[in-house]
């Protein structure tokens, strides 16, 4: 109980991360997420556990077990699912608004089990979760579309650009001449113009004419696509060779034309 207290008062009072209150305390990071998770989930700040003795305490923070007999409530996983695809949403925020004011609910390590469970019994092309704002997927369609030059009457094949955010999976397209490198970004300018927002990561293909070094592990982005993820303040994630689920959104968006 001494530990637990330190770790509030470090936390709560002196305003140290879970990392500072592990170097202090010498003890694990995880240690300290689970105390103040458990003080969180039971409503006691610093000012309740100093007016609580060490058997009051603990009585507050950890709960009697639950009757194996006795019928527990179980979590709405596809609600849960749809809520991690939301920024900032995680299972530990899912599980304490879940655990809140009700004693017959899973433990946080059953209810993170239970629920991989659940989403490992999906279907393949649904165990992606994308968090929204997080990645933007592009690519080119196999196909192209014809395009008439009003002056010359020449017929030309436009390569068709497709840019889809992942966890919306909304849409933009354009046509471009090639697949040039000033058409591959240019392409993807207009994308996040569209969008009216630049996601934290962009998903390409290994193209040549943005990757100067593919790798299946660390590709290297050429410079002009390098300073155009700079300007913008996002990173580049390109997909692995071979491995058409890295972007898998992009490549549907493609397929259906």
């Amino acid at each position: 109980m001494r530990q637990i207290r330190e770790t509030l008062r470090l936390h709560l009072q002196a305003g140290l991360t879970y990392s500072e209150v592990a170097g202090a305390l010498k003890i694990s990071k995880s240690v300290v997420g689970k105390y103040v998770l458990l003080a969180r989930v039971a409503g006691v700040d610093l000012a309740v556990a100093q007016t609580l003795s060490d058997a009051e305490l603990e009585g507050r923070l950890y709960r009697p077990p639950v009757p194996r007999a006795s019928d527990q409530l179980a979590p709405d996983f596809a609600a849960i699912h749809q809520e991690l695809k939301r920024a900032g949403v995680t299972l530990m925020l899912l599980w304490e608004e879940y655990a809140s004011g009700n004693a017959l609910t899973y433990k946080y390590t059953s209810f993170c089990i239970k629920y991989r469970a659940w989403a490992q019994s999906l279907k393949r092309s649904m165990r992606q979760v994308h968090v929204a704002g997080e990645k933007l997927f592009v690519d080119y369609a196999g196909q192209t579309v014809p395009i008439t030059d009003p002056t010359t009457g020449e017929v030309s094949a436009a390569q068709i650009f497709v840019a889809t955010l992942g966890a919306s999976t909304y849409t933009f397209a354009c046509a471009t001449p090639r697949q040039t490198t000033a058409d591959w970004i240019g392409a993807q300018v207009q994308a996040l113009e569209f969008f009216g927002g630049v996601p934290r990561l962009i998903v390409p293909d290994q193209a040549r004419a943005l990757i100067k070094h593919p790798d299946t592990y660390d590709p290297l982005p050429n410079r002009t696509y390098e300073e155009f993820a700079s300007h913008y303040g996002c990173a580049l994630l390109a997909a692995r060779p071979a491995h058409p689920r890295d972007k898998a959104w992009a490549a549907l968006c493609t397929s259906c034309g």
